[in-house]
């Protein structure tokens, strides 16, 4: 199914649970009532930002916005995440693992373009980011401070707060990042 419209039911779904008007949605996540009333529609491509904000004022992980129903074994193939990107379309995230009631995790590879950033706005309260770079070099700038990481390196950190990804050289930056949500 096609990832706006999957999008589209689980937040018509997620609302509905916690008996919110487009209107209180729209107070706790800081987006439009119109956005959100498209968005649920199906007829927007929600950016990874807007999605993160609607799953904080949610206080949900990012991907339950995302969740399909799996199988117990799951293949998935370079060719099928769909890509999202930022704010630009410097930096794209392809969704490999989505967090589901009985998986409280997520997994994502990305590309972050040279000389480009991304500004991430914080996640659900505890929540982790492990991230694994595979090719350059990443600047991450968080309020907790900066991490350079080459390749090879992990980090893990508090993704509650807000953070930054940086590629400051003349090649593609590649990472994996997996968002945990502790119970």
């Amino acid at each position: 199914m096609e990832l706006g419209k999957v999008i589209a039911i689980n937040l018509k779904q997620l609302r509905t649970e916690r008996n919110l008007t487009l209107g209180q949605l729209s107070k706790i996540s800081g987006i439009s009532k119109a956005m959100l009333s498209d968005i649920e529609k199906g007829n927007s491509n929600p950016t990874i930002n807007t999605i993160w904000k609607i799953a904080n004022g949610l206080n949900v992980p990012y991907t339950r916005l995302m969740d399909e129903i799996e199988k117990e074994a799951t293949v998935i193939r370079r060719s099928e995440p769909v890509m999202q990107t930022g704010e630009t379309e410097h930096y794209r995230v392809y969704c490999y693992f989505r967090s589901t009631p009985l998986r409280n995790f997520e997994l994502f590879y990305v590309e972050l373009d040279p000389h480009s950033a991304n500004v991430t706005i914080g996640h659900c309260e505890k929540s982790q980011e492990y991230i694994y770079i595979i090719q350059g070099q990443l600047l991450l700038q968080t309020e907790a401070g900066d991490y350079e990481l080459g390749e090879g390196d992990s980090l893990m950190f508090d993704s509650s707060i807000k953070h930054t990804y940086i590629n400051e050289r003349d090649n593609l930056l590649t990472f994996i990042v997996v968002n945990y949500y502790p119970n």
